[in-house]
């Protein structure tokens, strides 16, 4: 009888080990499935190398300084009797900004004006007198020179006079006033800026090596950062006969149109100058590139294909893709596309999202991209 209890839990032991065992072979078996199993194609989209004219420029950063630009101030020291400008009018050449008192030199003025007429009064009456011989030749020649003395004095102070009225020297705008009715300046005050916006001057530097390539009138395309994705067009208008021997870089200024006055002198502008030759470029959207510390590289989609060679295809019979990847040389980018120097052919696609998830050899299947489309590079207005 216990022989018998010993035998029926001894076969429901083996029976319970053998039940474990089996379903842990399922297990590793449906494991194994699974991982021989290709994996599904990961979704990426795609674009095409292509290869197209790509207009050659310099890069440079520069600073806008008018035209035109002074700090107005006082010649002579005085009171200020009427200010007659408001702070950021518009003036032009030899309207009055400034009328400064000149009582006092307006009633020595009036002195020697009755000086001067006297001493002509007395010089009229010497000549008529020296002709015949009534005076000495000396006594008319004072007579002249106190005449020319009392003219000079009369000239200097009208010039005084002037100088107590402060007029615009040239059209622009002005800037905020720094005095008031009543103050009193002294010599050299300044009392407002005056700029010329109507053009700005942009004044930047280039390497030594660049110099063969520029010439006056060349095209300057201008961005600055109060207008991001705004463009300005100028055209270079001297270029510097030295080379600074510290830096080994040449001073170029480009003159920009500004009818509008949204530039003002002092703005930090970025800059390219715009080179005639074009060649031909292979070029690709800039989300492609994968930037490392190790080079940048692309994914290139590529046909699959098995050992022998034969191209494979998915249910709809059409051929599978995969990616291989590699790394390439760029150079400039503009308008979200980047120059590839060397490592990519023309009519190759890589991918342009999906990068994140792919690896070496991966499946891919190309969807369609739901961003915004990349529009070919854009010239500045009047290009």
């Amino acid at each position: 009888m216990l022989l018998r209890r010993m035998l029926v839990m001894l076969g429901v032991v083996l029976l319970v080990v053998l039940i474990l065992a089996g379903y842990k072979g399922f297990s590793i078996y449906r494991q194994i499935q699974q991982f021989s199993a290709p994996r599904p194609a990961i979704s990426v989209s795609a674009a095409v190398a292509e290869e197209r004219p790509w207009e050659e420029r310099l890069p440079a950063i520069g600073t806008l300084t008018a035209s035109q630009g002074i700090d107005l101030t006082v010649e002579v020291a005085g009171t200020v009797r009427d200010v007659l400008f408001q702070s950021g009018q518009k003036v032009t050449q030899g309207q009055p900004l400034i009328q400064m008192d000149g009582s006092v030199e307006q009633a020595s003025l009036e002195a020697a004006e009755a000086d001067l007429s006297l001493s002509r009064v007395e010089f009229e009456r010497g000549r008529s007198l020296v002709s015949r011989q009534m005076i000495s030749k000396s006594d008319f020649d004072r007579l002249a020179a106190q005449l020319q003395k009392n003219t000079g004095t009369v000239a200097q102070l009208k010039a005084m006079l002037d100088k107590k009225r402060i007029l615009a020297p040239f059209s622009g705008t002005i800037g905020i006033r720094q005095v008031d009715v009543g103050d009193y300046l002294a010599s050299g005050t300044v009392i407002a800026t005056l700029q010329d916006l109507s053009t700005l001057y942009v004044d930047f530097h280039l390497p030594e090596q660049a110099v063969p390539r520029l010439s006056v009138g060349q095209k300057v395309a201008v961005s600055v950062a109060a207008y991001p994705g705004e463009v300005f067009e100028g055209r270079i208008g001297a270029i510097n006969p030295k080379v600074d021997e510290a830096t080994r870089n040449v001073q170029v200024r480009a003159m920009l149109p500004n009818p509008d006055d949204k530039l003002l002198p002092g703005m930090f502008a970025n800059l390219e100058v715009l080179l005639p030759e074009a060649p031909r470029r292979v070029v690709v959207p800039e989300t492609a590139i994968t930037y490392t510390l190790y080079g940048n590289s692309v994914y290139v989609i590529e046909p699959f294909k098995d050992d022998s060679g034969e191209v494979q295809k998915d249910d709809q019979d059409e051929p599978q893709l995969q990616v291989q990847r590699r790394f390439v040389e760029t150079g400039p980018r503009r308008g979200g596309w980047v120059v590839i120097l060397k490592g990519l052919a023309p009519g190759e696609q890589v991918v342009t999202s999906g990068q994140l998830k792919l690896d070496n050899g991966a499946r891919v299947a190309i969807v369609e991209d739901r961003t915004l489309k990349l529009e070919p590079d854009r010239q500045p207005a009047g290009n």
